[in-house]
């Protein structure tokens, strides 16, 4: 029988080995977000602040496009939660794996629950019948390095951000980034369905007041992608 510590030395270095090409694209990310929050007029500390407090990319962007407007904070709260509503689902798809940790572990993994994490999780738990200490060892071999790469490269990015000049825009940044996590999502109908949607009915509500245009697009475009999937399952979308 393979000794406990072995066990968990090995989930730390696997674990660090899935990681490491995902920080390539993480890297770019956080300093977009952290030059973006610095363009709409954030201090340094916070647009740092800010990604210690939410630690999720789309979100953020949104709301410090939303800040830069000038919406309402319950507007760009709403708009942030909407955004990170699958992360409720991501919870209750990993609970069963690791119900048996104390519930302050449990509230670190809450905290740095992001898609990537769950993903390279799910995938081993599901395959691996390994004891929980093992899963969490994992689990945060992935995600307490990618946690310090996005604070760091977002502070890098607000710190350099603040010193480009006001006639460089990196506002389209911002776009190119979201293209950037859209496009290789759109794996399936419900996906792209719900994208549509959602760019759609932004589009069209723009002239919505307090900036309510991104939070109905989302949530419609949630509703169509939850819809496309139900008639898929029925066999309606063939």
């Amino acid at each position: 029988m393979t000794d406990p510590p072995a066990l968990v030395r090995a989930a730390v270095r696997d674990g660090l080995v899935a990681m490491a090409p995902l920080a390539l694209g993480v890297a770019p990310f956080g300093l977009v977000v952290g030059a973006t929050a610095a363009e709409e007029g954030l201090s340094t500390l916070q647009a740092v602040g800010l990604s210690v407090g939410v630690f999720a990319g789309a979100s953020q962007l949104a709301a410090i496009d939303l800040l830069g407007a000038g919406a309402p904070l319950l507007v760009v709260i709403a708009t942030a939660l909407v955004i990170n509503m699958r992360m409720v689902m991501y919870s209750a798809s990993l609970a069963p794996h690791v119900r048996e940790l104390p519930r302050r572990r449990r509230l670190a993994m809450s905290y740095l629950l992001v898609d990537q994490a769950y993903a390279l999780s799910v995938l081993r738990w599901e395959r691996h019948d390994e004891p929980v200490r093992v899963r969490f060892a994992f689990y945060l071999a992935v995600a307490l390095p990618l946690w310090t790469i996005w604070q760091t490269t977002t502070l890098v990015g607000a710190v350099v951000g603040s010193r480009v000049p006001d006639g460089v825009p990196l506002s389209f940044t911002v776009t190119l980034v979201f293209l950037a996590v859209l496009v290789p999502s759109l794996t399936d109908r419900p996906r792209i369905v719900a994208a549509v949607v959602a760019g759609g009915v932004a589009m069209g509500a723009r002239g919505l007041p307090a900036d309510l245009a991104l939070i109905v697009g989302a949530v419609c475009g949630i509703a169509a992608g939850v819809w496309a999937e139900a008639r898929a399952d029925t066999g309606g979308g063939a």
